[in-house]
């Protein structure tokens, strides 16, 4: 990462987290000890928001960090290759090891994750010297998640970046002859953050953000809330413009500050996995926002990309097109 560093044209979306190797079982309903063949796939949520904003057609780049091994290869080149998605930020730390993800599949609400991210995870190793605050503060959307608040270097970078944009939004709110775009947002995911001064650390990203997204159980890490519209108010509150509080089988709420609401049921679809629903969501959500759809289609849209997945084995590589959610959105009446 080269500091100050910024892109020809500015990206839709950048996001800055977690980044890895996902070793799926290709059996379902098996549990690991018993699991004959394994698929490798991308993974990390931070790169897969990006994999699915890229698929639906938006510029992406990643800010993260991986070992100098041949995993971490293996990610650059997915990215770059596969997913169209720009890597230069994804860069070596020597001392740790790529991180890998196992998981046991049990459809269809059953999915055990198990994290080798030990000695250390590469990705809490990114420093605020190192951003390209340039390129952050220019792209569309910056996507954060609560992972890269839970140790340093990465708190504080993420905080930076955080930092950096509100402090450039406010500068071009200011300025009467440069009126900021109407589709500039900073996503904040909830997330777990296993530290004991969580709700801190959340309270300085929301006080940054525009847009936090995440499950019931994620943002009572946030906000204390249990209840999704108490949720939404508390993150409102924080001085984010637009709360998203998914709740699985109930579907989503989103409530923007000037009073606009969604409630949207899922989309129905056989599950396989469900690990990837969320990314999708995210990546799809980013879409809609920068397409300037109003929010009951903006939730439909991420809630039919996250159904998509959910229906698929992998993470990164199950990422929709846009042609896939429009067909899912037209082949029935969405809920809603």
């Amino acid at each position: 990462m080269n500091a100050n560093q910024g892109p020809e044209t500015p990206f839709d979306v950048i996001t800055m987290g977690r980044i890895g190797v996902d070793i799926y079982p290709l059996q379902t309903g098996v549990p690991l000890p018993a699991v004959e063949s394994f698929g490798k796939f991308l993974g990390g949520s931070a790169t897969n928001v990006a994999v699915a904003a890229a698929r639906l057609g938006c510029r992406a780049a990643v800010i993260s960090r991986t070992g100098r091994d041949p995993f971490g290869d293996y990610c650059r080149q997915a990215l770059t290759e596969e997913f169209g998605v720009d890597a230069r930020w994804v860069t070596e730390v020597p001392e740790y090891p790529t991180p890998v993800t196992f998981c046991e599949i049990f459809p269809p609400d059953d999915f055990p994750l198990y994290f080798y991210r030990q000695p250390r995870a590469p990705d809490l190793e990114i420093h605020s010297k190192e951003l390209s605050l340039a390129a952050i503060c220019a792209a569309r959307i910056f996507w954060m998640t609560g992972t890269g608040l839970c140790e340093q270097p990465s708190r504080t970078a993420t905080l930076a970046a955080l930092a950096a944009r509100s402090a450039a939004r406010t500068a071009k709110e200011a300025a009467p002859r440069r009126p900021p775009p109407s589709s500039t947002w900073t996503g904040a995911r909830c997330s777990g953050t296993p530290v004991p001064r969580r709700r801190a650390y959340y309270t300085q990203a929301l006080r940054h953000a525009t847009v936090s997204v995440g499950n019931l159980e994620d943002c009572a890490l946030a906000t204390g809330e249990r209840e999704p519209r108490a949720c939404a108010e508390a993150l409102l509150a924080a001085g984010v413009e637009l709360a998203v509080v998914k709740q699985g089988p109930k579907g989503v709420l989103a409530v923007h500050r000037d009073g606009t609401e969604a409630e949207v049921l899922p989309h129905p679809v056989e599950v396989v996995n469900g690990l990837g629903a969320g990314d999708a969501f995210g990546g799809a959500l980013c879409h809609g926002l920068l397409s300037g759809w109003d929010l009951t289609a903006i939730m439909r849209y991420a809630n039919a990309a996250g159904a998509l997945v959910a229906s698929r084995l992998a993470c990164s590589s199950a990422m929709p097109t846009t042609a896939e959610v429009d067909a899912l959105l037209s082949s029935a009446e969405v809920p809603g």
